[in-house]
């Protein structure tokens, strides 16, 4: 009897431990299936992938093939593996890099936006002339912007406000274009009228501009050092950025600069300026260990320089009005065109557009290749456009708008080799993303290849990128741009823009 209890015991045993293995068999199936679900149906919720791109993201270094998963307009995974998704871009020997961020452009146009987004801009701002009110900045854009757009608060608007009494909110308001002899740009200001202007700054700042936007080359004899003191206190109390073109002197006179470094340097207000490379010219080393020096002195000033040798800019311009323009850029009539038509000009012509439209647009060839080299060298420039407005194809405009940034990667980066490809992506995206974090901390998402990222991206071909815009024929896309997300909505397909697409939006500072 015993030896049959013990063995019915035993069979019991046995069969739980079979029981066990079995329940534990088909709980690991169930587990192994509810996990790999949950994978596929993580990899089925990406809006978007990029796979088998060479993924560059300056600010980590990163450099490498890697496969990007987006969704909700961000970059929420940067995997060794494939991703899967209902919408895939094969990157295959294409750059993936942080959408180009241009801060300084004067064409916040349909027209302007399409050509931007096509040499892989993504943001666009306007913060040396800016606007006010900020409300109104981005007009034509109104119906749907394919890519981000802003300004800073524009000084010349606020002065055009307090000494005339008119409202002239951006440099063309639709059919109206700003003519610079007004008395705003010639008067000096008394200094009740300069605690208007704090008053209108403020409140400008108040709805969102992205810093303070100061033209002081085009009023150069009428702000007073009291206006312009002012204007970097505003800043510094604010804690945003100011963006001057400072006062140009003949062939790099450093005085404009050292004026502005000085009141950076007392005041505290973060300085940007403008063009430094058309203002420097053959000084522009000078100018930029000035910077330098100031900066380990405990300032904080920045820079940027464009990728096209000329200016760009109205003939009615206080430089070409009331000074001798021609020493101070060391050129003649010959080596100006009229942006309208592409003709070069003389004498004659220029007094005749200067009389009858002083508000057309004109490109003045004076600036040296080595001059633009030395800029790009230096460790944190940013690269721009200066796009004049763009806002009929019948009418031309500069190739800034459409090249800049391919002719920085095709001419300077492939051909030249004046610097590397990531330095170049710095320079076109994570320096403005940084600089503007300043401003608002929306770009501290911007910029950047990241987890968290906005996926505001630009994939293009690094053998092939160049520009095609050229001065007379500025209306040329560029080549080698293959797709732009912004937002992680696709704007740019196999180098078409998708124009019904309207991922852009209006950034503010807060």
């Amino acid at each position: 009897m015993k030896g049959k209890k013990a063995l019915r015991v035993s069979q019991i045993v046995v069969g739980l431990q079979i029981l066990f293995v079995a329940s534990f068999i088909l709980v690991s199936l169930f587990y192994s299936f509810f996990y790999n679900s949950s994978i596929s149906e993580a990899e089925s919720s990406y809006d978007l992938v990029i796979n088998n791109g060479r993924v560059i993201d300056p600010e980590t270094q990163l450099d490498a093939q890697k496969h990007i998963g987006i969704r909700d307009g961000s970059i929420v995974a940067i995997s060794d593996q494939p991703l899967t998704s209902d919408v895939m871009i094969d990157a295959t020997d294409l750059v993936v890099a942080p959408g180009f961020i241009d801060v300084h452009s004067h064409s916040p146009t349909v027209l302007g936006q399409h050509f931007n987004v096509l040499d892989g801009i993504t943001t666009q701002l306007d913060l040396e002339a800016g606007s006010f009110p900020v409300s109104f900045y981005g007009e034509h854009l109104r119906a749907g912007a394919a890519i981000n757009y802003g300004s800073s608060v524009g000084h010349f608007a606020v002065r055009i406000k307090v000494l005339e009494g008119i409202d002239q909110p951006y440099i063309f308001a639709g059919e109206k274009t700003v003519v610079m002899g007004s008395p705003a740009w010639m008067q000096e200001a008394t200094p009740e009228q300069i605690e208007q202007m704090r008053v209108l700054l403020h409140k400008g700042l108040d709805e969102g501009g992205l810093g303070i936007g100061v033209l002081l080359d085009y009023m150069t004899e009428a702000v007073s050092d009291a206006e312009l003191a002012m204007l970097f206190e505003v800043a510094a109390a604010r804690e945003v950025p100011i963006y001057v073109h400072v006062r140009r002197g003949y062939t790099g006179d450093p005085a404009g600069l050292i004026e502005v470094i000085e009141l950076a340097k007392s005041t505290q207000a973060a300085l940007f300026i403008c063009h430094i490379t058309h203002n420097a010219m053959g000084r522009i080393g000078d100018w930029l260990a000035m910077i330098d020096d100031a900066n380990k002195a405990g300032a904080n000033i920045t820079t940027e320089t464009l990728s096209y040798a000329a200016g760009g800019t109205s003939i009615g311009a206080d430089v070409f009005r009331r000074r001798d323009w021609q020493a101070i850029f060391d050129i003649t009539y010959k080596d100006v065109q009229w942006v309208a038509t592409g003709e070069w000009l003389t004498k004659e012509s220029w007094e005749q557009y200067s009389k009858e439209q002083p508000a057309g647009a004109v490109n003045h060839h004076y600036v040296k290749e080595p001059w633009v080299e030395t800029a790009l060298q230096w460790p944190r420039m940013m690269v721009s456009t200066d796009a004049l407005p763009a806002v009929d194809t019948r009418i031309p405009t500069n190739p800034n708008l459409a090249g800049t940034f391919s002719r920085l990667l095709g001419h300077y980066v492939r051909e030249q080799k004046v610097i590397s490809l990531t330095e170049a992506l710095a320079k076109t995206s994570l320096y403005q993303a940084q600089w503007m974090e300043q401003a608002a901390p929306l770009f501290k998402r911007k910029g950047r290849i990241q987890l968290g990222a906005d996926a505001d991206i630009v994939i293009f071909d690094a053998k092939t990128v160049a520009a095609n815009a050229d001065y007379g024929d500025p209306y040329q896309p560029s080549t080698g741009i293959q797709h732009v997300l912004v937002a992680g909505q696709q704007v740019v397909k196999d180098t078409v823009h998708l124009e019904q697409m309207y991922a852009g939006k209006k950034l503010l500072n807060n």
